[in-house]
């Protein structure tokens, strides 16, 4: 197995709490292009979350992921068989899999090793769909604002070189695949003020901090919240507009 850049599994248990839910939609869309419901193969699954999306709609579903932490945390159901492996090396047999899933995590790939690895697993007319969300939205323009410092300026040295793919919402990746355009889909939350601070804590750039740095961050950010949060156990809209690559397996 090719060696991967490992921001998550020292946080494998709180990623798994605190990371937000796709949407529904999203699945069901990507059920439709799909076509064929037998199999799809969920790449660096992380908890489970897609797979198990996934699983309500297609007969089986692989799930995989390059640490061994995050299987162990990944959500078990009855449909989804876990894996350690990479993007590179999925094990499935060639032409096999209707659909391809990789959820916030193309930026991490060796991209062209997993485009030709996604090309030898997919069906004719199988769909490869990658998707990524960046910066969230409050609900109030002080919150956002303390939001925004915190991501680029206290954390913001810390975000490893391929955060940049996520800002500009993979739109300067390469894609060789026939691309399909997608709806506007965002993911949503209500939450509490300690329930979007655990999600913060899971960023690459707040665990790369505490390695450093020997202190944690997110106390910084809950005091430059608190007055435009009012009462933290208020549950606040938290929006995450997904940005979403999408297409059918290359001829």
């Amino acid at each position: 197995m090719s060696s991967f850049p490992d921001h998550f599994s020292g946080v494998a248990g709180a990623y798994a709490e605190h990371r937000p839910r796709y949407p529904d939609r999203l699945f069901a869309w990507l059920a439709e292009l799909a076509g064929g419901r037998e199999l799809a193969w969920d790449c660096a699954t992380g908890s489970g979350q897609a797979a198990v999306a996934l699983a309500n709609r297609f007969d089986r579903v692989i799930a995989t992921d390059a640490s061994a932490a995050q299987i162990a945390a990944a959500v078990a159901h009855p449909r989804v068989e876990y894996r350690v492996g990479s993007a590179e090396s999925s094990g499935l047999a060639p032409d096999s899999t209707d659909l391809v899933t990789v959820g916030q995590a193309l930026h991490w790939f060796d991209r062209p090793a997993f485009y030709a690895e996604a090309q030898r697993v997919l069906r004719p007319n199988g769909v490869l769909a990658a998707w990524t969300y960046g910066f969230s939205t409050l609900g109030d323009p002080g919150a956002d604002a303390a939001l925004r410092r915190f991501y680029s300026e206290t954390v913001g040295p810390y975000w490893p070189p391929e955060r940049a793919l996520v800002d500009a919402g993979y739109r300067t990746i390469d894609f060789p695949f026939e691309e399909i355009g997608p709806p506007e889909i965002a993911m949503e939350a209500d939450w509490p003020m300690a329930a979007f601070l655990g999600y913060v804590g899971t960023w690459s750039a707040v665990t790369r901090f505490r390695a450093e740095r020997g202190v944690d961050p997110v106390p910084q950010l809950a005091e430059a919240l608190r007055p435009h949060w009012g009462d933290p156990l208020v549950r606040r809209r938290i929006r995450w507009p997904l940005a979403i690559r999408a297409g059918r397996r290359a001829a």
